[in-house]
């Protein structure tokens, strides 16, 4: 077994979709990012990356490279999905949260939950989202930004 853990940070901007796990979530802000900046498929990403012991998420999916601008992390997943397929493991579960100070995630997280199990093709069971909020404090409770966190088991098939 190996665990995998990951902090994604992001700013929030004007004029861009807010996209975390995958849904669309209405705001007046979007994550600001090369990708669709999901910052929480992006802490998932890295620390099943990193669980494997294959460095971070830019080594796999760099910002400078033109193939990803704009890319759905949806597709990120995929990918990473596919890289445990060929080292030869499988996720045993992850634990992830959401730091955001608005808007509220609650109604979002059980299609979070969904799409990132679909992805893993995994079993929604083995998939837990949080989320909080920064308590007005710092750039998250300004409303400037979120971050996500996760921790990830993994074991050889």
């Amino acid at each position: 077994m190996r665990i995998g853990q990951s902090k994604d940070i992001h700013q929030l901007v004007e004029g861009r979709d807010l996209i975390i796990g995958g849904v669309k979530i209405p705001y007046e802000k979007g994550l600001l990012g090369h990708s669709d900046a999901d910052v929480l498929l992006h802490a998932i990403i890295e620390s099943i990356i990193g669980a494997m012991g294959l460095k971070d998420i830019g080594t796999h999916f760099s910002d400078k490279d033109p193939k990803y601008e704009g890319i759905s992390s949806l597709l990120l997943l995929d990918e990473t999905y596919r890289m445990m397929e060929e080292k030869g493991y499988r996720l045993i579960n992850l634990d992830s949260l959401i730091i955001i100070e608005k808007p509220k995630m609650a109604p979002y997280i059980d299609r979070m939950r969904q799409n990132i199990a679909e992805h893993l093709h995994c079993d929604i069971s083995k998939i837990n989202v949080k989320a909080t909020c920064s308590e007005k404090m710092g750039f998250i409770g300004e409303g400037r930004g979120a971050m996500a966190e996760c921790v990830c088991l993994i074991e050889e098939k």
